[in-house]
Formats: C-alpha cells, structure tokens, sequence
C-alpha cells in the first residue's frame, strides 16, 4: 500500500498494489498493521451507495462529537471526490481538493474528522464504499451547499442530480464550523 500526502494536512491518498494475471486481480484494501504509521484510526461503521450519471452527494459532515473520518473508494464506476478543510485552526481552512477515485485506479481517499465531503458520480452504476470512524447520526448530521460561490468548487457540472437536503444546505459564508 503507497500512502500520499495531499496538501491539505492528514487528508491522504491511498494506492493499494494490485496483483493481476489472466483471472482478474487482486488487492488489499485495508490493512490496519501497515497504515498505522499515516493513519492510527479506529473504524465502526461500513457504508456502500450506488448511483447513476450526474447524481451528486454532499458537501456531508456530522459534527463533534459524532464526527466521522472515511476512507473511501469506488468499486464499480467512477467519482470526482470533493472534501473541503472545515478545521478552524488549519492552514487550509475553507480550501477543497478533488480527486478521482474509480474502479479503473483502485485508489482511496483518507478524509479526516473536520472536513466536509462529496461527490460527483460519473458513470452509471457506480458503487462508492466508505468505512467510518464513528457511527451515524442523523441529529449531528450537516450540509454545506455544493455549489457554494465563497467554496468556488468548479465540479464540472452544470445541474446534478441533488437531494432535497443539499439543496437546502447552508452556504459557507454563514457557516460556522464545529471543529
């Protein structure tokens, strides 16, 4: 497993070694003993959710003390993948990075507590998997608007497929963040 360092401090990019011959592949995509030295974290919960062209996710946080850290990946399909720093004492406060994950890359993103997260499907049928650091909870859940103009996260998008929470999540510029 090759761990990278984005630039935005503890958010990581995780590239698993994948094994192939005339069968398929094979690869591990978890392994506690050798991340432990990025990534010395506990996770609770597993999530799988699988959408379709254009359907957009996000930006979700749950704030302390219910925060949740994620490791993510696609299994089927593809994502562009989109966190936003929410940690008040960061250097990178209020700045996004994107990335994509897809079946194709195999690779994950380790998304920290404090950062709001979402994503932008880009094939049919995609399957997106997370494990978490703490479990839901709807009561400590939040949103911040996806097409939020102060967050200026170019998705390259012009109207997703929203739910009707996100489309009534806050805006950034009267947020204030919990971490």
């Amino acid at each position: 497993m090759h761990i990278k360092e984005t630039f935005i401090k503890d958010l990581l990019i995780l590239s698993p070694s994948v094994f192939t011959d005339e069968r398929g592949y094979f690869l591990e995509s978890y392994n506690k003993k050798r991340i432990a030295s990025k990534l010395a974290v506990e996770f609770v919960q597993d999530n799988e959710s699988m959408s379709q062209k254009g359907v957009l996710r996000g930006l979700h946080f749950q704030k302390p003390p219910y925060a949740q850290g994620k490791l993510v990946r696609v299994i089927t399909g593809s994502v562009l993948d989109v966190v936003v720093d929410l940690r008040k004492k960061s250097t990178t406060y209020g700045k996004h990075f994107k990335h994509i994950l897809s079946c194709k890359n195999k690779e994950q993103l380790y998304v920290p507590e404090g950062f709001g997260h979402g994503f932008l499907v880009l094939e049919n049928d995609t399957i997106f998997s997370y494990k978490c650091t703490n479990y839901y909870n709807k009561d400590a859940e939040l949103s911040l608007a996806w097409n939020d103009p102060t967050l200026a996260i170019n998705w390259e998008i012009e109207d997703p497929i929203i739910s009707e929470k996100d489309k009534n999540a806050q805006n950034f510029f009267n947020f204030s963040t919990p971490f």
